[in-house]
């Protein structure tokens, strides 16, 4: 497999059929040797629902079949509950958290499906967390920012507060925050025709305040905005910012 392969299970409206998810999952990642550096499996559903999703995670670390580092598997979860973290956890590859807001408010705005307060989805990642081993105690919070939505600097500093619990109650925690500025696809209709990518400067205040309060940042690049690509999001800048 090529070096730099990057596997992300993502989350849209979909899934493999139930019967035979796992060997279709692995006769796709056989398809891409060679291709490609980064492999982004989309379709796939919410993965805690997702039955086949920590079995290809385990096959994809597993050394005597594909033996790709866990750094380089993740499963990304809305947290439809707070035992979503723990049944995910299970498979030994990174976790990361669309959050978009810490703000309940403005997060049941933007991910209307979620039933329980961030508070309890907080406690739900941290209870996870500490169940695992020491080397696998990391967290990717997701941050799609929105223009005059989420993308204030009081929005940032209310993330860094809601982190602080995390910081405290895990030890050995690495925890990073990808910032994603929205990118417009110009929606005629539907609550995406409300929202507009964010100016940059408005970004870079937002990472500032996170790396003031200790927390490494990324920002995420818009690739395909020239073709309107809905989903052109997933490639991480070269540029890092850490305190």
């Amino acid at each position: 497999l090529p070096t730099g392969l990057h596997v992300l299970f993502d989350r849209t409206d979909g899934y493999f059929p139930k019967s035979d998810g796992v060997r279709n999952f692995g006769t796709a990642l056989l398809g891409q040797q060679g291709v490609s550096h980064i492999v982004v499996y989309m379709g796939m559903g919410e993965p805690a629902d997702a039955p086949d999703v920590v079995p290809t995670a385990n096959i994809m670390v597993d050394r005597n079949l594909f033996a790709l580092a866990p750094r380089r598997v993740t499963i990304s979860t809305v947290a439809p509950t707070p035992q979503s973290f723990a049944k995910l956890g299970v498979a030994p590859v990174v976790l990361a958290w669309s959050v978009h807001s810490s703000r309940d408010d403005i997060r049941k705005e933007l991910v209307p499906t979620t039933k329980y307060s961030m508070v309890e989805l907080r406690q739900g990642l941290i209870t996870a967390l500490q169940g695992r081993s020491k080397r696998l105690r990391n967290i990717m919070l997701e941050v799609t920012l929105l223009d005059q939505i989420n993308d204030s600097e009081a929005d940032a500093e209310h993330l860094a507060e809601f982190c602080r619990p995390i910081f405290e109650e895990v030890n050995k925690l690495k925890l990073v925050v990808n910032l994603i500025p929205w990118n417009d696809i110009s929606a005629s209709f539907g609550p995406a025709s409300a929202y507009r990518k964010p100016r940059m400067d408005r970004v870079l205040a937002y990472q500032k305040v996170l790396v003031e309060r200790g927390i490494l940042s990324y920002i995420r690049t818009t690739r395909g905005d020239e073709e309107d690509a809905a989903c052109g999001m997933l490639s991480t800048k070269n540029s890092k910012t850490r305190r």
